[in-house]
This record gives C-alpha cells, structure tokens and sequence, in this order.
C-alpha cells in the first residue's frame, strides 16, 4: 500500500495503475471518513489511464474532504489523463500540480 502520512495532516498516496487504482481510491476515502481532518496529495506518476470508475470515486473523495475544510490536489498527472479531465470538465474542478513536491508545499504553505 502506497499511502504514507506526509505530516499530522497531509496524507500522500502513490496512486497504482488500474485496476488497482480503485481498491487504492476506495481505502483513502474510508481513511478521510475515519480521520476526517486531513489534506490528501494523490501521485499520479504510475497512472497511464482512468476509468470512469476511478473518476466517481476521485469525485466522492474530493467532495467528501472539501465537506470538512480540506483540499485533494492531484499532481504528475500525465498527459493522456490531463486530457480525460479536459474532455469531462473536471480539470477545473480538480486541483493539479506539476509533481509532489510542488503539491505538498502549496498544501503547507496555504494550510
């Protein structure tokens, strides 16, 4: 499992690639539900492709953390699947930055 906690309230997850990604999407959000008080950096570096099943479930998870005051930022996130979110209009709703690094310091510096 490829989720660590990055400080008392940032949780960074190296997504896997499908199918996995879902089971992978599916244990953050019971995560968020059991916390509740945290700011999630989801790493898209080994994500080729995104279901439209693992698209609901970044939805539920980023409606469920932006309920509680929190922030899910997507980051590495490559092209092919930067376009998936162009075609659906969910790259104005997702929060993305170039890589971890960038995506964490935005958290800490506005959090």
């Amino acid at each position: 499992m490829a989720i660590q906690n990055w400080s008392e309230d940032i949780i960074l997850v190296d997504l896997p690639a499908e199918p996995e990604m879902g089971d992978e999407l599916k244990t953050i959000t019971e995560i968020v539900r059991d916390r509740g008080d945290c700011d999630i950096v989801v790493d898209f570096s080994s994500v080729d492709i995104v279901t439209s099943s693992s698209l609901s479930k970044l939805l539920k998870l980023r409606k469920l953390l932006g309920d509680c005051g929190h922030r899910l930022v997507l980051c590495s996130v490559a092209p092919a699947t930067r376009g998936i979110f162009t075609v659906t209009g969910l790259d104005g709703i997702f929060e993305v930055a170039d890589d971890k690094f960038v995506a964490l310091a935005t958290l800490q510096m506005v959090g």
